[in-house]
Order: structure tokens, then C-alpha cells, then sequence
């Protein structure tokens, strides 16, 4: 089975994305970070099963969207990087630095 690493960037996300949202609704802060988090555990016993993210250079990072967002992960032998969580309206090429290239 393949391991899970959410990388510092991609948590720092999780907290800004409760953050923002708890101003309004704790509950549906607290409900969004727990689907988002429950997503990606499908990754474990399936890594593939996101798809490649078009803005990427290389095909071992993908994305799960999830409730409007991106989970945007790298796959490595038996292992499988969180890089990042973002909004699906951003574009992630236009980030600094881009997500697959922060861890």
C-alpha cells in the first residue's frame, strides 16, 4: 500500500482554506477539511487514480477535486506527496512557486 505525506505547503493550505471559510461556518469548515482529507486517503491503495494535472511538466503529478477544490499530489514509488490544496478557480501555474515544484 502506498504511503501518504502531506508536505508542510499542502497543511498550511488545509489551515488557511478552515480558516477562511470558519469566519462563516465552523461546522462547514471542519466538514470541508475532513472530506478533503478523506479523498486522498483513496489514494493509498490507488495512487493513479487522480488525474494528471494539465498544468504540470511532468505526468507523476495529479489532483483529486474535491468540493471545489485541487489536491494536487506527486506520485513516487510507493509513495505519494501532498503538494498542495487549492481553490479550482486558481490556477496553479501562476503560483510562486508552482505546487509541484515546492517540495
Amino acid at each position: 500500500m502506498t504511503r501518504l505525506e502531506w508536505t508542510d505547503p499542502a497543511v498550511t493550505d488545509l489551515e488557511n482554506i478552515h480558516d477562511c471559510l470558519a469566519r462563516d461556518s465552523p461546522e462547514y469548515a471542519n466538514a470541508l477539511i475532513a472530506r478533503l482529507i478523506q479523498s486522498v486517503e483513496r489514494l493509498k491503495p490507488f495512487p493513479k487514480s487522480g488525474r494528471h494535472v494539465p498544468e504540470a511538466p511532468s505526468t507523476t503529478v495529479g489532483e483529486l477535486v474535491v468540493a471545489g477544490y485541487r489536491v494536487i499530489y506527486r506520485m513516487r514509488k510507493e509513495q505519494v506527496q501532498i503538494l498542495s490544496v487549492v481553490h479550482s478557480a486558481r490556477n496553479p501555474a501562476g503560483m510562486q512557486p508552482e505546487p509541484w515544484d515546492a517540495a
